[in-house]
């Protein structure tokens, strides 16, 4: 009798152990998604953030690399949206299409480069100049 409570006793705790597992690794997956949503996919620092009526351009730039994305300003409405960036010098990387939320990323290398930023989302639109020259 006292064996069958030993096996019983392993089981309950393998079952436990992995079922708290399970639980940490829904809970780091629930956690990692906001933090990736708010930077819309970009890596880096958040340097420039350009707004017009329809939404703003956020502008990422880390060590190697500038990052561009369109974020609506009413999310859920499926309209016309794009974002481009480009380095001085290079051909613009571009995103457009019918989105719901945000255009982008776009990423491009600009190590000691400016980068010319442009956005839209529906009729309206920004452009940054050269910008972190």
């Amino acid at each position: 009798m006292l064996k069958a409570r030993s096996r019983y006793g392993r089981w309950a705790a393998r079952a436990g152990v992995a079922t708290g597992a399970l639980w940490l690794g829904a809970a780091v997956l629930l956690t990692a998604q906001p933090a990736y949503a708010a930077t819309g996919g970009c890596a880096g620092s958040l340097v420039r953030t350009l707004p017009f009526s329809t939404g703003e351009v956020r502008v990422y730039k880390s060590r190697d690399r500038a990052c561009a994305v369109t974020v609506a300003r009413k999310p859920g409405q499926r309209r016309a949206m794009s974002v481009s960036i480009q380095p001085r010098g290079a051909y613009p990387v571009r995103d457009a299409g019918q989105f719901t939320r945000y255009a982008g990323p776009v990423t491009v290398h600009s190590v000691n480069r400016c980068v010319y930023v442009k956005g839209s989302v529906g009729t309206g639109s920004v452009d940054s100049g050269w910008i972190l020259c």
